[in-house]
């Protein structure tokens, strides 16, 4: 490291995969409920295991790039952090928010609206912990080198934080309820989140393999360009069935078939960084999540969401398990994988055991990926089924859903699988001591 306060990011890396223990393991819980439905159906109701399982990845994702931007922006400005000390504070604001919410909805108080069921003094919290970040992270770029990278990262969590103003509107009409909805949903993920993706990638690949920082920034503007022309319309493939005008089918299927490119834009920006690089990086465990994030990002967020986005198929998709098949595989490697690439970098030089043992946390990596996968072929294949009994021929949803019991087993096998490689990650890198090197080897001997 750089600078001493680039540490600030060990504590939220730290909170960050907690949470992400507690979503595979509630996720794992909600597979298993779909194949015993009754299971701690008095204690802990279906709907409140979905919402931690949904909040905590929400969160943790947000606290990882919270935490990644704390890691690059010094570097990038070369200088230290505005104040460590609102960093601390604005970390403990989410940690005390996300402890609150989860007792909320154990207790039976949410919102009811998906993603964003949090209490509405929570809500509140969250915005003051932007603030403070938005004050934090703003002020040390602006007085500092500006460079690509940062000014992409900052647009990103900029724009992601604003668009949380949405989350406080929520009006009677449940069409218009649900277009302000998706401006948050949809315009993070396929929209802000994707700069903020960009930017770390860029990151990453230009301390990974050595590129010039000329060629990636060329590359980065040209992904953002892309990735805002398709999002911020193809928003519209939300829109098609909530008593919106019929216009947005088309404007939704043509500009969220273009929501493709920019994904691909990263998988062939960081295969062709490798290859330029001229640098032999010792953290291959590193380069692996950041070709794997790019790479299942695009077949999850692009080909998946492509499988399913033209309203003549959506009419008969959405709201299947082809849905689930997508969601999962595209915050995997969209997200999920980026910040877990961004921990392994990161995280040998926070705690100061490089070098470290990559194999667990490689190991963890096709874990999670293979099981990741397995699951979303799963998910394909019983949502056609599903699409054809339920919405072709007209069965009953239950009758259906008795049809799909041997898709939910091998489903939740696929979820064991993500959640030892899940568990595994995280034993690697907060865990395990560094790995010894052949000179300590040699005194020992």
């Amino acid at each position: 490291m750089k600078y001493q306060s680039q540490k600030v990011a060990l504590a939220y890396f730290s909170v960050a995969m907690a949470l992400f223990a507690i979503q595979v393991l509630g996720g794992l819980l909600a597979g298993w409920i779909y194949v015993s439905p009754n299971t701690l159906s008095e204690v802990l109701p279906f709907n409140v295991v979905r919402m931690i399982h949904t909040n905590a990845l929400i969160v943790w994702l947000l606290l990882g790039f919270f935490g990644a931007a704390y890691f690059l922006v010094p570097e990038e400005a070369e200088r230290e952090l505005f104040s460590v000390k609102l960093a601390y504070l604005q970390l403990a604001i989410l940690v005390v928010g996300t402890l609150g919410a989860v007792v909320s909805y154990l207790i039976g108080i949410h919102g009811g609206r998906e993603f964003l069921e949090q209490p509405l003094w929570v809500k509140f919290g969250i915005l003051v912990a932007a603030v403070i970040f938005l004050v934090n992270i703003s002020l040390t770029a602006l007085a500092g080198r500006k460079t690509a990278i940062t000014n992409i990262l900052l647009s990103g969590l900029w724009l992601l934080c604003l668009l949380w103003v949405f989350a406080f509107i929520n009006p009677d009409n449940l069409g218009l309820d649900k277009m302000y909805w998706w401006y948050i949903v949809h315009l993070w993920v396929e929209g802000t989140w994707e700069l903020v993706m960009a930017a770390i990638l860029g990151y990453l690949m230009l301390k990974l393999t050595g590129v010039d920082r000329e060629v990636i920034e060329k590359w980065l503007y040209v992904i953002v360009a892309t990735a805002l022309f398709s999002g911020i319309l193809g928003t519209g493939h939300h829109f098609y069935w909530i008593g919106t005008p019929g216009y947005w089918q088309w404007i939704g299927s043509i500009f969220s078939t273009m929501e493709v490119v920019p994904f691909f834009a990263m998988m062939s920006f960081a295969f062709v960084m490798v290859w330029k690089g001229r640098k032999n990086h010792p953290n291959k465990a590193a380069l692996l999540w950041s070709l794997g994030a790019s790479t299942v990002a695009f077949f999850g967020a692009g080909v998946w969401g492509f499988l399913h986005t033209l309203h003549g198929v959506n009419y008969f998709t959405h709201g299947t398990q082809i849905t689930a098949a997508h969601g999962h595989l595209a915050f995997y490697g969209a997200y999920v994988a980026l910040n877990l690439a961004m921990f392994t970098y990161a995280m040998p030089m926070l705690r100061g055991r490089a070098p470290y043992n990559q194999w667990l946390n490689m190991t963890s990596f096709w874990l999670m990926t293979t099981g990741m996968a397995f699951m979303t072929f799963t998910l394909t294949f019983a949502g056609t089924v599903q699409v054809h009994m339920q919405r072709v021929i007209g069965e009953y949803y239950m009758d259906v859903q008795d049809q799909l019991a041997m898709f939910y087993l091998i489903r939740f096998g696929s979820g064991a699988m993500v959640v030892l490689g899940a568990l595994l990650f995280i034993y690697s890198l907060a865990v395990v001591r560094r790995a010894p090197t052949a000179q300590a080897v040699g005194d020992v001997a």
